[in-house]
């Protein structure tokens, strides 16, 4: 799910919300809401569910693509919607999924259970670069924006204001009605959505200790959306890992020259066919999707 989809999620500052203490707070507790096809899920956020469905296929583009029999591992899971889509694709597709964040997990892992939690694994720990705790900013008005790097918005404190503008222009499919909405307000929409923050601590794996824990002996599809953490994640592969990906897609923050840094990482472990590029309303921005496939 691309940075401006996830702001767009501001879908729900003008749904069910409640107001304390001078700004908005979503309600917390644990829903069901339906994807397109009718299959039912549980979210945290009803319209963050569907922004969340919305963005599946933008991940299966340039060459990205999930078959029957493949093995995926997500980085970044949230509640699972790209991991539940991804077990659509076949019988034996098996989903592998990651999310830090405890109120997150616990709907990740409702939702396993409820799928099929044979072919859907959780793991309530994060993927980087040693095996140690780490603390996260939690956005419980807009969970998908959580992170253990939240210097990215306080070095930019004008991206969420310049995210929610540009999403205003170029809505998804269906909420075209959001071009309605003044620009004037994309400043205070983006500042509602970050207030009530909480740290959490959580706990981090290297994605080569979770390989070797479970056995791993090949992943097909390697997606990473995990708020700026993305060089952290590749940097806990060792070596003889590497081979075992057959094909990758990140989002990638472009901060200090990070994306020709993964491009030429990706190149040296034999990823030969790589291309990125910035979302629709982000041209502006620093945010990038890179698909790598071996040649």
């Amino acid at each position: 799910m691309n940075f401006c989809e996830k702001i767009f999620c501001l879908y729900v500052f003008f749904k069910k919300t409640k107001k304390t203490k001078g700004f908005y707070y979503f309600y917390s507790a644990m829903k069901k809401t339906k994807l397109r096809d009718g299959t039912v899920i549980y979210c945290l956020r009803k319209p963050e569910a569907k922004m969340l469905d919305h963005h599946v296929e933008g991940y299966l583009q340039h060459g990205i693509a999930i078959n029957d029999g493949d093995v995926i591992f997500d980085v970044g899971a949230n509640i699972g919607v790209f991991g539940i889509r991804a077990l659509q694709y076949g019988p034996n597709v098996s989903a592998y999924c990651f999310e830090p964040i405890p109120d997150i997990a616990e709907v990740l892992q409702k939702n396993a259970d409820s799928i099929d939690k044979n072919r859907m694994c959780v793991f309530k720990h994060g993927i980087s670069d040693f095996n140690t705790t780490a603390s996260f900013t939690y956005f419980p008005n807009t969970p998908a924006l959580s992170t253990s790097q939240p210097e990215h918005w306080d070095e930019n404190p004008k991206a969420f204001r310049d995210a929610v503008k540009g999403t205003m222009k170029n809505p998804p499919v269906g909420m075209k009605w959001m071009r309605l909405i003044p620009p004037i307000f994309a400043g205070i929409i983006a500042s509602q959505l970050i207030k009530g923050s909480k740290i959490v601590n959580c706990e981090l794996k290297t994605l080569s200790t979770v390989i070797e824990a479970e056995e791993i002996t090949k992943i097909d599809l390697l997606k990473i959306d995990c708020e700026g953490a993305e060089w952290a994640v590749l940097q806990g592969i060792e070596s003889n890992h590497w081979p075992l990906l057959k094909s990758i897609v990140i989002e990638v923050h472009d901060t200090n020259n990070r994306l020709q840094k993964v491009r030429d990482l990706l190149s040296e472990k034999g990823f030969s066919l790589l291309y990125d590029e910035r979302e629709k309303g982000l041209e502006e921005t620093q945010m990038f999707n890179l698909f790598a496939l071996r040649g």
